[in-house]
C-alpha cells in the first residue's frame, strides 16, 4: 500500500476530540504514529487500550475505527512476512517509546 495522509482522532474522557495528521501505509501503522504523538502531545488525554481510535484516509477519503487493544493484538501476532515482521517491531517499539 501506498504512503497516505490520514487524520487520527479520539474522544477523551473530557469529551474533547483530539485530531492529529499523520503519513501511514495502513491502518494500523497510522494508528500506532497517532498514539505516539498523542502520547508525546502535553496537551493530550491518557489513551487506553479500550480507546477508540477514528482512522480518516485521505484520496481516496475512507475511515476506520479502530480500537488501541486491536491494534496491539494485530502487533502481537505472528507473520510469515519478514517485512510485515519488521514493520510490527518499528510500530511497537514506537508505542513503547511514544
Amino acid at each position: 500500500m501506498a504512503v497516505r495522509a490520514c487524520s487520527v482522532s479520539f474522544q477523551g474522557v473530557s469529551g474533547i476530540r483530539h485530531t492529529v495528521e499523520v503519513e501511514a501505509d495502513s491502518l494500523y501503522e497510522a494508528a500506532v504514529r497517532a498514539v505516539a504523538r498523542f502520547r508525546r502531545d502535553i496537551w493530550g488525554e491518557t489513551i487506553g487500550p479500550r480507546t477508540q481510535l477514528d482512522v480518516e484516509v485521505h484520496e481516496p477519503t475512507t475511515r476506520h475505527s479502530i480500537s488501541l487493544q486491536q491494534v496491539e493484538h494485530w502487533i502481537a501476532s505472528a507473520t510469515s512476512n519478514p517485512s510485515e515482521a519488521s514493520k510490527k517491531v518499528r510500530l511497537k517499539m514506537m508505542l513503547m517509546r511514544g
